[in-house]
């Protein structure tokens, strides 16, 4: 099932995402792990556009929202509203009710309506007027930020950075994808090809399994030892915390997966370990200013386990 579920994933998000492979493979992994996903990139390189090539390969409904700082915390988790005929208030679902929610420019959000989205994200629920209701599973978030200092921007808090299991960013297309990219859009629109080869239903088995892939206690302990890397480079003023510990298990876990194998080597780990952890770390002035990348550093000093 697995190759299966990731080569059909893959070859139909490939149909409107152009020359941009390992974001889409990455990105794939999150969502068999169950993760969030950040992308950050300057807008027009197809950020919403992989993220409504998922939605549509895997069958998942999907919800958009573009975020300025006048979107309400009720816009996201909805509302209650009175029902003069029954006397009761009923409930109005909100945009988070899906199973793949687009939180379009997340950075121009107020804390507010950031902090509705958290909840989401961390516990699978809204509350209103002090009910709470489940999201549909299986749940998604995918968020877009423009880089820091793009105007009317903001950053995002710490506590929010360390819910998104992996950063991604897409980047300008080599004149090749480029070129391809404008035949395809002759020819209609791309996302119009993309075909559903995955219900949701499929997509909560295959969670289930990759989260039974089998980790040894020599690669839990090499992870938290490249975790530990972080919380002592001079270049960090704070390091990866133990959700970052459980996300790169968990990532690694869905790189075994998707590899046909029923047990994570150092390999998966590697694989994972710098798109999984560095926007969690806060650097010092230093490391700002010198451009140090720690997680690169990590996976050069703590050697890797030899499996036997």
């Amino acid at each position: 099932m697995m190759e299966n579920l990731t080569n059909k994933v893959l070859f139909e998000t490939r149909k409107a995402v152009v020359g941009k492979d390992e974001v889409l493979t990455k990105a794939l992994l999150a969502i068999l792990a169950g993760g969030h996903i950040l992308l950050e990139d300057i807008p027009g390189v197809g950020k919403t556009t992989l993220a409504v090539a998922f939605s549509r390969a895997l069958g998942l409904a999907y919800k958009r929202v573009q975020f300025t700082p006048d979107v309400m915390p009720s816009d996201l988790t909805g509302f209650s509203i009175f029902n003069k005929e029954t006397g009761t208030m009923d409930y109005q679902p909100g945009a988070l009710l899906c199973n793949l929610f687009l939180a379009d420019e997340l950075n121009r959000a107020t804390s507010r309506t950031q902090s509705a989205l958290l909840e989401a994200m961390e516990e699978g629920q809204v509350t209103v007027d002090g009910v709470s209701r489940p999201v549909p599973r299986p749940f998604l978030v995918i968020a877009t930020q423009n880089p820091a200092g793009a105007s009317g921007t903001q950053p995002l808090p710490d506590s929010q950075m360390d819910r998104f299991m992996l950063r991604l960013s897409l980047g300008y297309p080599g004149p090749a994808e480029e070129l391809e990219m404008l035949r395809r859009k002759q020819r209609g629109n791309p996302l119009d090809a993309v075909e559903q080869v995955a219900s949701p239903a499929d997509l909560e088995r295959a969670r289930q399994d990759v989260a039974s892939v089998y980790l040894s206690d020599e690669v839990g302990e090499y992870i938290i030892a490249l975790i530990s890397a972080t919380r002592t480079d001079p270049m960090v003023h704070q390091g990866g915390s133990p959700r970052c510990t459980l996300a790169v298990a968990a990532m690694a876990r869905a790189s075994a997966w998707t590899a046909g194998r029923d047990y994570v080597l150092p390999e998966d780990v590697k694989r994972v370990f710098r798109d999984t952890v560095a926007h969690r770390l806060l650097l010092t002035g230093r490391g700002l200013s010198q451009g140090a990348d720690p997680a690169a550093d990590a996976l050069g000093q703590v050697k890797a386990p030899r499996l036997t």
